[in-house]
């Protein structure tokens, strides 16, 4: 019975996620929480037999990558299409700022996915499901029977997550957070996914 592993996982704590602001494509460092976040789920991880490492191309999910692998020698590849959601004008501005000039808008992104219309050049939750799923169902159909690992972000993880619920884009929003360095795990057999941990950070303790 073949099975496919697949550890999914956000990046680590940035400066801007200190700071209240908005990331998406833009990118900021890694704080010393989130280096120390990242060194803890390689500790968890480091028994795991994991075979394949996938990281978004920002650095934040680089360096969480590389952190988690160590010093392991695991075939590493980055990919576009597993980066965050296009944020648009907001990408840079405090959170603060954007509830105040974009109230509808932010609400939303959070409560109304469906609804949310980026300001700017950015993505909707439906244009970022068909960047990203593809490019899940690939990494899983060329890897069947293996260990992957994948680094990503915060609302393309909520998108991935509701793809192995089946879930509508319309409900993202009533499922859980998911935190900074947490892990989620699924286990697909014969082609049905079973979500074994999703969101986890009890390697924070």
């Amino acid at each position: 019975m073949e099975q496919t592993i697949i550890y999914l996982i956000r990046h680590g704590q940035t400066e801007w996620n200190l700071e209240g602001r908005m990331q998406g494509h833009k990118d900021s460092p890694l704080t010393k929480v989130g280096v120390t976040q990242a060194e803890k789920l390689h500790h968890r991880l480091i028994n795991e037999k994991i075979q394949l490492i996938y990281s978004s191309e920002s650095k934040r999910a680089f360096d969480t990558a590389k952190i988690i692998q160590g010093n392991r020698d695991i075939p590493f590849y980055t990919s576009k299409e597993l980066n965050e959601i296009n944020m648009g004008e907001w990408e840079g501005m405090k959170q603060i700022d954007i509830i105040k000039k974009y109230h509808k808008a932010w609400n939303n992104f959070w409560n109304e996915p469906a609804k949310y219309t980026s300001i700017g050049e950015g993505e909707s939750y439906e244009k970022l499901k068909n960047r990203v799923i593809p490019a899940l169902e690939n990494i899983i159909n060329s890897n069947q029977g293996k260990s992957i690992m994948i680094v990503t972000h915060r609302i393309t993880l909520k998108v991935i997550m509701s793809y192995f619920k089946n879930q509508d884009i319309n409900v993202i929003s009533n499922n859980l957070d998911i935190n900074p360095a947490s892990l989620s795990k699924i286990n697909i057999c014969n082609g049905v996914p079973k979500i074994l941990l999703y969101g986890d950070t009890s390697h924070y303790k």
